[in-house]
């Protein structure tokens, strides 16, 4: 018979690719999972595993393994889902993860709906960029994450998570001067830090319209991007949500590109009455927010 436990550590090995972020993420020592990758191996009957140094790869075997796991798993979610559907109260951890401006706007006001309808529940928060929503959904660290994807840099699919929208944004050009995308090639640009969506939404678009951006400053949080467009250090690209206090000055322009975020939740929890709580809040508090 498989252990589930170790399954689960092929599974983020997949995704994560080493070793050490796997034992990280899930806060094993990196010993720890190579011995219960191993024992997974003997209960499996075949090699799991190529090592190569200090590096490994998952064998074709092993990529077929994760596929079922991934089904397994969401399998035990559904009955623990239902299992807790039998309860008179709800009680517990919810954990929601969010990226700044949907903390401020959207967030905030479905826990204070969370905290009176389910006084019991214990309502955690983890700020963090979208980009690392789904390793946390995956490793148990969240139950309930929103994601985004812009028109010009779609969701990747997700393995194991189940996905629905929730709201759309447009994105505007903020620039001193107010003009069409295109005639900002030779302006510098504020974008976010490299690896985020944000930027990577911002070089895309740029590129669309037939530039590379040189990009002079990075940062996340919308406030200090719009401050430095109003202090003339560049051009950048704003979501509405973002959008809301902008400095006197600044011209916000509409491009017809839209921020879209979605709500994330392990497969085969969508039903626990946690989960569903949380989907109810968050949906409620987004119309309201776009009313």
């Amino acid at each position: 018979m498989l252990d589930v436990r170790r399954l689960r550590l092929l599974r983020e090995l997949a995704h994560r690719t080493t070793i050490a972020a796997v034992a990280e993420a899930l806060t094993y020592t990196p010993s720890a999972v190579s011995q219960q990758l191993t024992a997974l191996e003997r209960e499996a009957g075949v090699p799991l595993l190529e090592r190569t140094g200090r590096s490994v790869t998952l064998t074709p075997a092993a990529l077929r393994l994760v596929e079922h796991t991934e089904t397994i798993l969401a399998v035990l979610e559904q009955a623990t889902a239902e299992l807790a559907s039998a309860r008179d109260e709800l009680t517990g951890t919810l954990r929601i993860g969010a990226f700044p401006t949907a903390v401020h706007t959207i967030v905030s006001p479905a826990l204070v709906a969370l905290s009176r309808d389910h006084p019991r529940l214990e309502l955690l928060v983890t700020e963090l960029d979208p980009a690392a929503a789904p390793a946390a959904l995956r490793a148990e660290t969240l139950d309930v994450a929103l994601l985004q994807e812009y028109d010009y840099v779609p969701l990747a699919t997700e393995p194991g998570l189940d996905t629905e929208p929730l709201f759309e944004e447009t994105i505007h050009l903020a620039a001193l001067h107010p003009g069409p995308l295109a005639a900002q090639a030779d302006s510098p640009w504020i974008a976010g830090t490299p690896g985020t969506l944000c930027h990577e939404m911002t070089v895309r678009a740029c590129l669309a319209a037939g530039f590379t951006p040189r990009i002079r400053h990075h940062a996340d949080d919308f406030g200090t991007v719009l401050a430095l467009v109003a202090a003339g250090q560049g051009v950048a690209l704003v979501p509405d949500l973002g959008a809301r206090s902008t400095p006197p000055g600044v011209t916000l322009t509409a491009l017809p590109a839209r921020r879209h975020t979605h709500l994330a939740y392990r497969r085969g929890t969508g039903t626990h009455p946690i989960v569903t709580a949380a989907r109810t809040a968050l949906r409620a508090a987004a119309t309201g927010t776009a009313e």
